[in-house]
């Protein structure tokens, strides 16, 4: 067979064994392994073995559980419901009060979460009431906490660059350093976006309210500084070299309890179903991972990813074409899979076309990042989207109508960090890992 046929083959089986409902990880498998087992002369089933315990047995892979396992601790804890009183008196005098709330507090949440869902569930669960109490409008309520969820996976730690990082062979420690200031530039874009936005529509403000003194202020926001403690010790220990990600996650997850347990929120049934909710999330993560590897090994003995890379040097595409071609082929791809889906599927396949272009494989990972952000609030497969229709009974097509200007301010993202690479990359060159 032609490698034409090949990939349409491939191709056409994975989307038909997707569509009849079968669990992707399983599904990537069955695409492996019809890829073997017709076109290589290797045995399917010993490759398929070998391949999946040692994707299933990389040390790498622990800090994975043990970050969503502190997401879903502070998830169900209260934590995460003291953050809108600490952080509500101070958003007060900008323009837009209190939807910047939606943006902090998902910037602050991000940095102990590393799940975009998480985020945009935890923060959504105390901001929707009180702000459509308040009389803020509906759509811009929705819309800036659609976008600010997705810092959840930009912000470190991050579940999408641990798995970038294990596909990519890639540090996980200066992925996590070189999201900081492109996670921080997303933050700040969606401010600027609601200080805009109030500019324009000053009668769709509610009134501020009464003023309160410094010291008011402090004792309210006094409810952070568990949470500013937790980030502190799992990126601290990271950033000056104590620790490695997994480390720092096992600290994390001892941080969450031992804080969530002194605040007297910590019960043995928020204990169980934290533990439960992490192991189904991890699980099935990791059955994703073993057959997306074995998709991989499949199409390197094929050579599928030897053939598209020299089909698309071919193309004679610049650097900055290439990156706008890949950044369509992501926001197509994420309307079809979630996002660990979207970097299994192709780092295999890209990674050789991007290291022949001359792109940093760190850069490449914040670029991957936040691609796979704008793929969260995509219909038909938006994670965030189906978060918000559960948290508030609206249709898809109006969720993704206010989520629109978040998704383009994503894509200016994207042209910055292309514009100046130094906002990625200055970061861990400082940094001795």
């Amino acid at each position: 067979m032609n490698d034409l046929t090949v990939t349409a083959l491939l191709i056409g089986s994975l989307f038909l064994i997707l569509g009849s409902g079968v669990w992707i990880g399983l599904t990537l498998s069955g695409v492996a392994w019809i890829g073997m087992q017709l076109m290589s002369s290797r045995p399917a089933g010993d490759a398929m073995a070998v391949t999946i315990w040692g994707s299933s047995t990389s040390w790498t892979l622990t800090a994975l559980p043990l970050f969503v396992w502190m997401g879903e601790i502070l998830f169900r804890t209260r934590l995460s419901q003291d953050m809108f009183r600490g952080l509500a008196p101070w958003m007060q005098a900008l323009p837009g009060r209190l939807l910047h709330t939606n943006v902090v507090g998902c910037t602050i949440f991000a940095a102990v979460s590393g799940s975009s869902a998480a985020t945009c569930a935890t923060i959504g669960k105390m901001t929707l009431p009180e702000l459509q109490k308040r009389g803020y409008p509906s759509d811009m309520v929705i819309g800036t906490l659609a976008g600010s969820g997705t810092l959840g996976l930009l912000i470190p730690p991050s579940i999408i660059m641990i798995v970038y990082g294990v596909a990519a062979d890639v540090s996980i420690a200066k992925l996590f350093i070189a999201g900081i200031v492109p996670g921080i530039l997303l933050a700040v874009l969606f401010s600027g976006y609601i200080t805009l936005w109030a500019l324009r529509h000053p009668d769709r403000i509610p009134p501020r309210d009464p003023p309160m003194s410094l010291l008011a202020k402090l004792q309210e926001s006094s409810s952070l500084i568990p949470v500013v403690l937790l980030i502190v010790a799992v990126l601290g220990s990271i950033y000056a070299g104590i620790a490695t990600a997994t480390e720092a996650a096992a600290v994390g997850v001892l941080g969450a309890l031992a804080l969530s347990a002194l605040q007297g929120s910590m019960s043995w049934a928020v204990f169980r179903d934290s533990l439960m909710g992490a192991t189904r999330l991890y699980c099935m993560i990791a059955l994703i991972l073993a057959g997306a590897s074995f998709l991989t090994l499949s199409m390197g003995y094929i050579g599928l990813p030897r053939h598209l890379a020299e089909w698309i040097a071919s193309l004679g595409l610049s650097p900055f074409l290439l990156m706008l071609a890949l950044m369509v082929f992501f926001i197509i791809l994420g309307c079809f899979l979630d996002g660990i889906s979207m970097v299994l599927l192709t780092m295999g396949v890209l990674m050789p076309t991007v290291l022949k272009a001359g792109i940093d494989p760190i850069w490449f990972g914040i670029f991957v990042v936040l691609v796979v952000e704008m793929a969260q609030i995509t219909p038909p497969v938006g994670f965030n989207l189906f978060v918000l229709q559960g948290m508030t009974g609206r249709e898809l097509p109006y969720l993704a109508r206010v989520s629109l200007p978040m998704f383009c301010l994503m894509i200016a993202a994207v042209l910055l960090i292309w514009f100046v690479p130094g906002l990625v990359t200055w970061l861990p060159a400082q940094m001795r890992l």
